[in-house]
């Protein structure tokens, strides 16, 4: 019988979720919607130093706001209340009864070992080393030499123990093996275990390390694959160990590529964001810019962090959430560090608007409207607004810049178009247009163009004379979409009061 399919994303909550942890959650979602399995999200909290208070519902938000629901997980249904269902509690600190028992199992199976060693005697030992040009590794060549009970006779050993003297548990890493691991994404790995420490499992304050309460709960919550960052690679060993020490099947493991700067040598980081003005974190936390908040729909980020690392072997780059699933495997996930792009995520935003409905936009925009001291209008006109400009946006908050004419009569006029557009005769030219433009019952843009374009035929004008110089007058700049459009959209008296207002103004 095959086992399940049932992957866990494991964040610790010391601060906000980096996009890398985001993409993880993302992948980790990924293989389990496309193999019918379960997405489990797990809160580390072993580490209560650098516990941060909010960050853990940060993480859940992050992760709804995404799309990236999980099965189970702290705040599912399941884990509400008394009734954890067979797997949780999901929260690390809620399971730290469990770690000790397995930790006292590998002693008693010969595969971990008490080591009293005072935090002082063990920097001695560092310092020591290092003035030889040596680097201090507690493992199968000094540990007989240290303070613990591979070194004691098991009396002293067990005084130590009841008097309450402080003690960790070390795992006894073999020497002279060689451990043949497999990653799904990375091959085949060798290692030799003799360039291995004896990793601590359970620490002197009554709580695990990472690697045991990890171990413990990916086995004890039945997970089958487990799909982390690059940063865990070194840490494949010492967990496959401990799987085969307490002779459980292990799971399969995927080590997914860094994120690298937009330059392309070394890690993303918050540091990054800050000197390139683009996010780090998928929501605001304290003064750092969320995507959230910048403008980014959901949906955008999703897709590019999809496919920073992995490729989908075709030439498609946008994908729903739905796609995404159906598309994904591990193994077109990269071996190599993915480039972070900022200008490519704010093309994906941008791809995202234009297949926004005009109307579901204009909701949006009717908040960044209500802020300011104007007159909006119904919702069919912000709509219809929205429908002129939006292809020329990227965020939503881009509509204001390029829409403000709608909605405000122009109070000042571009000094450069003015010297360039407003020349002599410009201004009969105008009052001319304005008699015309009086004159015109059927105010659609279809038909405003019609008569307009059929007075400078007739005229004799040129269109350079009249349509730059009409926009000037009616938008206070070049910008903007098909003048005729603006004109029927702000209407017959406001289109003439403008052309009226320009001529007293610009003379």
């Amino acid at each position: 019988m095959t086992k399940k399919v049932r992957v866990r994303f494991a964040p610790s909550p010391t601060g906000p979720l980096h996009i890398g942890g985001v993409r993880t959650a993302l992948f980790n979602y990924l293989f389990a919607k496309k193999n019918g399995g379960d997405f489990i999200l797990r809160i580390e909290d072993t580490d209560q130093n650098r516990f941060v208070e909010g960050a853990e519902q940060y993480i859940v938000d992050a992760l709804n706001w995404c799309g990236i629901l999980f099965d189970e997980g702290p705040s599912s249904p399941v884990a509400r209340g008394d009734t954890y269902g067979k797997y949780g509690p999901y929260r690390q600190s809620e399971r730290k009864h469990l770690y000790k028992d397995f930790a006292e199992k590998l002693i008693q199976k010969g595969k971990a070992y008490y080591a009293f060693d005072t935090s002082e005697r063990l920097d001695f030992h560092r310092k020591d080393h290092e003035a030889k040009g040596k680097t201090f590794i507690y493992n199968w060549h000094n540990r007989l030499k240290l303070d613990n009970s591979l070194s004691l006779m098991p009396e002293e050993v067990r005084k130590r123990l009841e008097s309450g003297e402080d003690y960790v548990i070390r795992f006894l890493t073999p020497p002279d093996e060689k451990l043949h691991l497999k990653d799904i994404i990375r091959g085949d790995i060798e290692i030799d275990t003799n360039i291995l420490d004896d990793k601590v499992l359970f620490k002197s304050d009554g709580m695990p390390t990472y690697h045991l309460a990890n171990i413990v709960d990916d086995h004890l919550m039945e997970i089958s694959h487990v799909i982390r960052g690059e940063e865990w690679l070194p840490s494949l060993a010492l967990h496959q160990q401990l799987y085969d020490a307490f002779g459980w099947e292990a799971p399969q493991f995927a080590h997914l590529p860094l994120i690298m700067k937009p330059v392309g040598k070394g890690k993303l980081s918050k540091r990054d964001g800050e000197k390139g003005g683009f996010p780090v974190f998928p929501l605001s936390w304290n003064d750092a810019m969320g995507y959230r908040e910048a403008g980014y729909f959901p949906e955008a980020v999703v897709n590019f962090l999809a496919l920073l690392g992995w490729n989908p072997g075709t030439e498609q780059e946008l994908f729903s959430l739905e796609e995404l699933v159906d598309s994904f495997s591990l193994d077109r996930v990269n071996k190599s560090g993915a480039r972070f792009d900022p200008e490519k995520t704010k093309w994906y935003n941008q791809q995202y608007m234009h297949q926004k409905e005009d109307a579901v936009l204009a909701e949006m925009y009717m908040k960044v409207l209500s802020e300011k001291p104007i007159e909006i209008g119904s919702k069919e006109y912000v709509t219809n607004v929205v429908s002129l400009i939006k292809e020329r946006a990227t965020f939503v908050s881009d509509f204001w810049e390029l829409s403000d004419y709608f909605f405000v009569a122009p109070t000042e006029y571009n000094e450069k178009v003015v010297k360039k557009q407003w020349k002599e005769g410009t201004k009969e030219i105008m009052g001319d247009l304005l008699e015309v433009v009086d004159t015109i019952k059927d105010f659609s843009s279809e038909n405003v163009e019609t008569k307009v374009k059929s007075w400078i035929s007739e005229k004799e004008l040129s269109f350079g004379k009249v349509m730059p110089p009409l926009r000037l007058v009616l938008v206070g700049d070049m910008k903007g979409p098909h003048i005729f459009d603006i004109m029927a959209m702000i209407g017959k008296t406001e289109s003439m009061d403008r052309i009226k207002r320009a001529i007293a103004r610009l003379g």
